[in-house]
């Protein structure tokens, strides 16, 4: 996936999960964060960001913050909806016969339904964007729809599907995914029980640059 209109900024602070103070050419502006997670160890005053700046003259934020540099690791992609995009592109080059996000199942929305020949397969989708000692970790913050989501790729597991957690790397360097127990321990119990019940777990290194980002 391309992004348009890219520019750097230093960061300032995050007055809210939404939203951050960035100067951009030493002017000080309130820019929109494309990732609700904590990402304290990344936002960081004085933290080089990358942005997009928005052609659209009705939103109240003119920039979008869709990554920063992390010392001793390099670019980490933080746009929470870019592990989605990915994926579906990356789905397109696999023999699927059908392929449709958003699927709902029982109580959740997975992100996307697959189909080959007789086959059927569910997939849910996350991007790791913390990193502790060369290993990623999820989640960065407590997630009880993440719980949600394992709970019901196990039921469906159990009923015939091939049911698939996908991790989306967004930084360079690191190729696995740990539960991050010490924030939630409740959702490394719930990896642990959707593995039991036939849940594959993949982990996608992406290629990350300023202007894109690509399973690789």
């Amino acid at each position: 996936m391309k992004y348009q209109n890219i520019l750097h900024g230093t960061f300032h602070s995050r007055p809210n999960r939404f939203i951050a103070k960035v100067y951009i050419d030493d002017i000080l502006e309130t820019v929109h964060v494309k990732n609700t997670g904590r990402c304290r160890e990344l936002l960081l005053p004085g933290a080089e960001v990358i942005l997009t700046r928005s052609d659209n003259p009705a939103r109240k934020t003119k920039y979008d913050l869709i990554g920063v540099r992390k010392p001793g690791l390099g670019l980490v992609n933080l746009d929470s909806q870019a592990p989605n995009k990915v994926v579906y592109e990356w789905l397109q080059r696999q023999d699927y016969t059908l392929i449709r996000p958003e699927y709902t199942y029982g109580a959740s929305r997975i992100d996307f339904y697959m189909e080959h020949e007789n086959e059927r397969f569910l997939m849910e989708v996350k991007g790791c964007t913390l990193e502790i000692d060369g290993t990623g970790y999820f989640p960065d913050a407590p997630t009880e729809r993440g719980i949600k989501h394992l709970q019901e790729l196990a039921r469906a597991s159990r009923e015939g599907f091939h049911c698939m957690l996908v991790y989306v790397i967004q930084m360079e360097g690191i190729y696995e995914v740990h539960p991050n127990i010490t924030t939630h321990p409740q959702y490394g119990e719930a990896l642990r029980q959707a593995r039991e019940a036939g849940v594959q777990v993949l982990y996608l290194p992406c290629k990350v640059r300023e202007d894109f980002l690509e399973i690789s």
